[in-house]
């Protein structure tokens, strides 16, 4: 049996420390992201997530927070995550393409008020840039979660909270902590 050595499994955790700590010097990103969705929401609006694989999970647990509670028992807040409705991504994905999954049901779902958080550790997937450009079209407020660079979701978002990372797991790690940080905000605002 291999077992993996202490060595490895101390340098991932220590890795994963020192970017939480430059993380944490980052916070005007997560403040401005926070301030966009309370707003949207007191006017009426919901918070629509999307994003693929782990970031199709981090879509469907953070707006799971929002509907539900996060800490504090208060009143439902709107939040959808495009990533659950199989039928709809199946059926978009043959008629039209797998890069329509997302930007269609933001046509569809989204109104001006609203607001888009699309999720990508490389800022570059291209379901979640034609969400955000069908979002921007429509009047939605445009967040994005994305790892050290920003990709093409930099340009598209009226704020990108950049994660200081490259490393596909290291940047999911923090992208939970960071709507983690983003439902704690909003669920303060309406308690």
């Amino acid at each position: 049996m291999n077992i993996p050595t202490a060595d490895r499994i101390r340098d991932a955790f220590l890795e994963t420390s020192r970017n939480f700590a430059a993380f944490a010097e980052q916070t005007g990103p997560v403040a401005v992201a926070a301030g966009l969705m309370i707003e949207g929401l007191r006017g009426g609006g919901k918070v629509l997530f999307c994003g693929n694989g782990g970031s199709a999970a981090d879509s469907q647990h953070l707006a799971a927070e929002l509907t539900g509670r996060y800490l504090h028992d208060r009143p439902p807040l709107a939040a959808v995550a495009l990533t659950v409705d199989s039928s709809a991504l199946t059926a978009i994905a043959n008629d039209y393409s797998y890069d329509e999954v997302f930007a269609r049901q933001v046509r569809a779902l989204g109104r001006a008020g609203d607001v888009l958080v699309g999720i990508s550790t490389s800022g570059n997937s291209r379901n979640v840039v034609a969400a955000l450009e069908a979002a921007r079209a429509l009047g939605l407020r445009t967040v994005g979660l994305t790892g050290a660079g920003g990709g093409r979701m930099a340009e598209l978002c009226d704020v990108c909270i950049r994660v200081p990372s490259t490393d596909t797991p290291r940047i999911q790690e923090m992208h939970i902590a960071a709507g983690h940080m983003l439902c704690e905000l909003v669920e303060t605002a309406f308690l």
